[in-house]
């Protein structure tokens, strides 16, 4: 991503969501659009399918608050205009800068600030004030760039759980595909391993624009795809790239409780660095199949449980199945209505802290469709007993005073 692009781009706006949402509303914004666009539900519409990426990207800055935090101050420094010759970014005459925001947010080589982008915002913003006016690749500046370690992209993956999957954790193996360093020319991208510096942006893997203001932005070197060094006889492998297409198989452990929709990440599981850089991230997408009994509501699971008329109206045990648990026996007090919902404390789904939901069960009064000739007859006499009764005179009633 460029930097015109990060500063430019309003996660909140793809996200619909203000800019003061908490994580919870960020959350719930971010699972309602990404099961609307999903691929698997948008066959072939490449449209909603890079509507999902915007939505993932959005949601990785917004929903990590550290990156949040280093998202908002730049679009506000930028905004406020802070940088302008002679404010309180400039460093002197002419309008060079002393200030460089890799400084202050912490993402300089080898930090971690912003992650997501390839080693912190200092990689993103590390040349993005030409400190001096020198020239690219001069300076203090250039030499820290030149051949500086890269991290490795972020991988997207997705797996499908079943319910109880889902409620109680799971190890599933994951097959991915990534590009990794060329094992043929040990990703220096020269079939003899002695490529040159990149005469364009001199071994920094960035060129430098002028900007208004005083300031210049960087991009990534389109000579030398950002790597410094170009191939003087390229690898028939990796045709002077560095890099190959690489599958393997990986085990990675869902955690107990996740819920459809989610987004796992892990770190350091994604495509390996350059030159001794940190490995990306993989982001896996969970899908959770519905389960023929029980549903999810938060960290409870919900069942419905059928019950007579007779237990309904006198009372009595009830005896309600728990996923992958025995049965749990629950009191019915005489005169339980249809729909009420009774707790049994601890038969839910798994929380952070180790604790579980509970299962909320819903009585349903069950209406035999055949009576024999006994039934019959006793529901006859039940009703002759009560026919004084009217349970739809108070419903009238409010009618009248509505």
């Amino acid at each position: 991503m460029s930097t015109k692009d990060f500063i430019e781009k309003d996660y909140y706006k793809v996200l619909g969501v203000p800019k003061d949402a908490t994580e919870a509303e960020i959350k719930k914004a971010y699972r309602k659009l990404a099961r609307e666009n999903h691929p698997d539900a948008n066959k072939g519409n490449t449209r909603a399918e890079d509507r999902f990426k915007e939505i993932s990207e959005a949601h990785d800055i917004l929903g990590d608050p550290k990156k949040r935090k280093e998202y908002d101050e730049a679009r506000a420094l930028f905004a406020g205009g802070g940088f302008r010759p002679g404010g309180a970014g400039a460093g002197g005459a002419g309008g060079n800068f002393n200030f460089d925001l890799g400084d202050l947010f912490g993402g300089g080589p080898g930090g971690s600030g912003g992650g997501g982008f390839g080693g912190g915002l200092g990689d993103v913003f590390g040349g993005l004030f030409n400190r001096g006016g020198g020239a690219p690749g001069a300076g203090t500046q250039g030499g820290a760039t030149r051949n500086r370690a890269r991290r490795g992209q972020d991988i997207e993956s997705e797996v499908t759980l079943t319910f109880t999957e889902a409620v109680d954790g799971a190890t599933v193996p994951l097959r991915m595909s990534s590009q990794e360093p060329c094992k043929a020319c040990s990703g220096t991208g020269d079939k003899n391993g002695t490529p040159r510096v990149c005469p364009t942006c001199v071994g920094t893997g960035q060129v430098s624009r002028g900007g208004s203001g005083g300031f210049s932005l960087t991009d990534p070197c389109v000579d030398c795809k950002g790597r410094g060094l170009i191939a003087q006889d390229p690898c028939e492998v990796c045709k002077g790239s560095g890099r190959a297409k690489s599958a393997r198989s990986i085990q990675v452990r869902i955690p107990a409780g996740v819920q459809d929709g989610q987004r796992i990440r892990l770190r350091g599981k994604g495509a390996p660095g350059e030159r001794g850089g940190p490995a990306g991230d993989l982001y896996v997408a969970v899908h959770v199949k519905e389960h023929p009994v029980f549903a999810r509501k938060g960290d409870n699971l919900t069942v419905t449980v059928p019950v007579t008329f007779s237990e309904a109206a006198l009372g009595g045990t009830v005896r309600v199945p728990t996923l992958g648990g025995p049965p749990v026996t629950l009191k019915l007090p005489a005169g339980t209505p249809n729909g009420r919902t009774m707790r049994a404390r601890g038969k839910g789904a798994v929380r952070k802290d180790g604790t579980r939901g509970d299962l909320l069960v819903t009585v349903e009064v069950a209406v035999p469709a055949h009576l024999d000739d006994r039934a019959r007859e006793a529901l006859e006499s039940y009703r002759d007993a009560s026919a004084g009764e009217d349970p739809r005179a108070a419903l009238f009633e409010a009618a009248k005073g509505a």
